[in-house]
């Protein structure tokens, strides 16, 4: 299996490294931001730590703004900024935030607030008032702080990349055409061809053709000159562009250029606000700024410290020199001092060696995209190989056809178990005091093994955490579910220790748990059987069988009515519930999922597989250095990424249930490209924008006037059950109050609802 494991992988990465040899659409974040309010100027730049995390620091002219709240854990994607405010982006594999900090025109009454969390964006750019991103997924157009601002229009756009003015934004398609949204009348129209490169100023945009050839439209102050460009910086009355050599040429209202002594400067990239300019400097990645006469008096803003280019998530960047030191007026010793040029190309466009500037350009966007690749999928490999041990499940197939690592497992199960040798005495001594206090009944697996014909495959009906699951009915009458672990066969002594004592975890685990544990919403625990190398857990049948199953294989079900669906979900919700709240101690499933659901004759719900369940810390406190567990499409991302496990992590894979359930949609699925995709990044951007209608399971007949309030209801709760942040997401009580709710809103008439559980925002 490990082998399999790693030749998929080294497959997809071979796919991957031959179609997407590199990361263009991440260059097209920023990692410098002005903000010029009427009295100051904020220049704020992300660096990088000894540790490859990204860290944002910044400062005022005059001094006065003071940002607070910048040591985050996160490590920051890219940051954009305009009158009065300022925006970091912050990046995971499947999900973006974006938070602000707002200030008033003296850098007093600042306020700091989360405005976007959900699919991730590729792409985030600000003019002097909006703010606009692409969604990687879709190649959508998203704006805040922009009410007026008509997102229909651009619904069936898909943009490149895009540029905000001040009450406008233009983007480019994938083949290079110029469209522009919002108010195009102060802008004018854009000119038709292909382009690479788009840039918005106060009223004016300019973008660049394949050949590095500048158009520009719109009200621009100044001639514009006659040169080719890589890049583009367009403030109010003035622009700048970065030459292919590297240097930069300013033009703009009376004759605005650059100052003399950054003339001959190379740059690596160039930004803009209304009149300031700021730009990394190639040769030791300080920032200098222009435009005013305090900036142009001490140009030095931060000195050897600022990133080239952005990172998200693995930053690839090393350490940059001198981190830390800020408005220095002094030039660095290493390299050519402030105003004097780096050696310069022989001829613009090439090097002395004969390689241009693009080629120069492409290859370094292939080799640090590539290395982030790779380095990505390192440490999953790192992390695979030391954590085995802990069980991380696949959701389930992305089409219905049989793979083969089930055929591998279907075959270990196929033979009957040999007896080998006596169980160790520590679970010994466990089982013991289980069967003492009176709670379980010990089964012989003699009577197991006759009853489901020597665990033959007829009468198995699934797997678990645990292991394989079969159904048989005993000489009394009783229907069993019984859960086997699957037998260790290893010739490998030291595999089969460390699988027995995983084995022999989960299944204590599950016995201790379940032996204490009483609800109507919880799966009953009648025994076990325990003989040498067998492992089995005896249940109480349901008869209807997996959540999972009704949503996504069975076509004649009874859940085919948005009322069984809510109360379904409240009955899974009442059990969670039962363990975080009730049980003593707390306990954490760890493991929620649709086909840990189950339903009975009567259609209740009830929670099962505790395998890889765990007592919940007390206090309030979470637990530390765990092994990251669960199944992927359902695994919390702050528990896998921090190590830090709390009840809500269990809230996070309850919410992905709620969107299976209101979309019909696998956690794990394709979209209509063939390509994987989460339910989280597919359905949470709907219910944010109202529009739930668009993703509900087409099976179940449209809502009814009550039922489709009390579903947008639970859409809402499903959205705050899969915050990124824990403290975000609302308790197992507040869901189970606010399903409640919806459940009675879908029977009667009742008054409406409101869109919150926990008072969180999005």
């Amino acid at each position: 299996m490990d082998f399999l494991f790693l030749r998929y992988t080294l497959s997809f990465l071979f796919l991957f490294l031959l179609f997407f040899p590199s990361f263009p659409s991440v260059l097209s974040l920023s990692t410098v931001a002005i903000s010029q309010t009427s009295d100051q100027t904020l220049v704020c730049a992300l660096g990088i730590t000894s540790s490859r995390q990204s860290f944002l620091n910044c400062t005022s002219f005059p001094a006065g703004i003071q940002i607070p709240g910048l040591n985050s854990n996160f490590s920051y994607s890219g940051i954009v900024a305009g009158d009065g405010f300022l925006c970091s982006l912050i990046s995971f594999s499947h999900s973006s935030i974006i938070v602000c900090w707002r200030f008033s025109t003296n850098g007093s009454n600042i306020v700091y607030k989360r405005v976007y969390q959900g699919s991730v964006l590729r792409e985030l750019q600000a003019g002097n008032s909006h703010i606009c991103g692409l969604v990687n997924a879709t190649n959508r157009l998203q704006c805040w702080q922009w009410p007026e601002f008509n997102s229909n229009s651009a619904q069936n756009l898909s943009f490149s990349s895009v540029a905000v003015g001040e009450d406008f934004v233009c983007g480019l398609s994938g083949f290079g055409n110029i469209t522009c949204l919002g108010n195009v009348s102060s802008v004018g129209n854009p000119p038709v061809g292909n382009f690479s490169v788009i840039a918005a100023g106060f009223r004016h945009a300019c973008a660049l053709t394949f050949d590095n050839e500048l158009h520009c439209w719109g009200t621009m102050h100044g001639q514009k000159p006659q040169e080719k460009f890589k890049l583009l910086a367009l403030g109010e009355n003035r622009s700048c562009g970065l030459r292919l050599n590297d240097t930069v040429i300013c033009w703009g209202q009376n004759n605005y250029s650059l100052e003399e002594s950054l003339r001959e400067s190379h740059f690596a990239t160039i930004e803009a606000k209304r009149n300031i300019f700021c730009g990394v400097l190639r040769y030791n990645y300080s920032l200098v700024c222009w435009g005013n006469e305090i900036l142009s008096s001490n140009l030095m803003v931060f000195d050897h410290e600022v990133m080239p280019g952005p990172c998200t998530g693995t930053c690839p960047y090393d350490t940059l020199p001198g981190s830390g030191r800020t408005n220095t007026t002094t030039p660095p010793a290493a390299g050519p001092p402030l105003g004097q040029s780096s050696p310069a190309p022989a001829t613009e466009g090439s090097t002395s060696s004969g390689w241009s500037d693009k080629m120069i350009a492409s290859l370094a966007v292939g080799c640090v995209g590539t290395s982030v690749f790779l380095l990505t999928i390192g440490f999953f490999l790192f992390r695979y190989c030391k954590c085995k041990g802990c069980r991380v499940h696949d959701s389930g197939r992305l089409d219905e056809t049989g793979t083969v690592l089930e055929e591998d497992a279907r075959q270990q199960q196929q033979h009957h178990p040999q007896i080998e040798q006596a169980a160790p005495p520590v679970l010994e001594k466990r089982l013991s005091q289980l069967v003492s206090m009176g709670h379980l009944e010990e089964f012989s697996l003699q009577l197991l093994l006759e009853a489901t014909d020597n665990f033959s495959e007829d009468f198995k009906i699934g797997e678990g955490s645990f292991g394989s699951v079969y159904r048989c009915t005993l000489n009394d009458g009783r229907e069993l579910a019984i859960k086997r672990a699957e037998t260790l066969n290893s010739s490998s002594c030291a595999v089969e220790t460390r699988r027995r004592v995983d084995k022999d975890n989960a299944f204590i685990n599950e016995l201790e748990s379940l032996s204490r544990l009483h609800h109507k919403n919880l799966v009953r625990l009648l025994g076990f059987c325990e003989d040498c190398n067998e492992r089995v857990l005896i249940y109480e049948y349901l008869s209807n069988g997996t959540l999972y199953n009704h949503l996504h294989k069975l076509q004649d079900t009874a859940l085919m009515s948005w009322p069984a669906r809510i109360k379904v979900a409240l009955d899974a919700a009442r059990g969670i519930e039962y363990l975080h709240e009730y049980a003593v101690p707390p306990i954490i499933h760890r493991d929620i999922k649709s086909s840990n659901i189950l339903l009975d004759s009567s259609w209740t719900a009830k929670v099962s597989d505790f395998g890889l369940s765990l007592m919940g810390p007390e206090d309030e406190e979470s637990h530390l250095s765990l092994c990251a567990a669960g199944t992927v499409g359902y695994m919390d991302p702050e528990y896998y990424v921090l190590q830090q496990l709390t009840t809500k992590s269990d809230v996070y894979s309850f919410g992905v249930v709620l969107l299976e359930l209101l979309s019909g949609t696998k956690a794990i699925h394709k979209n209509k490209n063939g390509m994987p995709r989460n339910v989280v990044d597919f359905v949470v951007p709907y219910i944010v924008q109202d529009e739930i209608h668009r993703v509900l399971d087409k099976r179940v007949p449209p809502p009814t006037p009550f039922e489709i309030e009390a579903v947008a209801y639970v859409g809402s709760v499903a959205a705050e059950c899969v915050n990124l942040e824990g403290q975000d997401r609302p308790s197992m009580t507040q869901i189970v109050n606010s399903l409640e709710r919806a459940l009675a809103a879908c029977l009667v008439n009742h008054t409406s609802l409101s869109r919150s559980t926990s008072g969180s925002s999005m």
